[in-house]
């Protein structure tokens, strides 16, 4: 599905609202975009609204704005990927956005000290 103008625009409109955490740029992905700092990957944007990663210690001060987490339909099923929605100041302040796009970013920085190399499930190996 071609990406509109109107959402290449957004994405840049998110993108340069989140200079002031540091390079932050967008890539086009599964129909909409991913915001990245560093590689990793902060924030999302689909049909037009913002979501930034969150994790255990950031979701509830989200929540309690009542901001809305991305979801998807797969096979019927609602999935959450652990994005919450970017509360509406932040979508009209660079200020406001670098709080809440380093959240995004601490989250991210996070999870990937989780994944650190070889903790990836092992192959079974067979028996001979």
């Amino acid at each position: 599905m071609p990406i509109s103008q109107e959402e290449k625009e957004f994405a840049e409109h998110v993108v340069d609202l989140s200079l002031r955490i540091g390079p932050v740029y967008s890539k086009r992905m599964f129909g909409g975009f991913g915001i990245f700092l560093e590689g990793l990957m902060l924030g999302l944007i689909a049909d037009n609204v913002y979501y930034i990663k969150v994790d255990e210690e950031t979701r509830s001060e989200f929540e309690e704005l009542g901001l809305e987490p991305f979801t998807y339909d797969k096979a019927g099923k609602k999935m959450n990927l652990g994005y919450l929605q970017a509360p509406e100041e932040a979508m009209e302040s660079a200020e406001v956005m670098a709080e809440w796009a380093n959240k995004g970013f601490d989250a991210a920085l996070r999870a990937a000290a989780k994944k650190k190399p070889g903790s990836k499930a092992r192959k079974k190996k067979k028996k001979v």
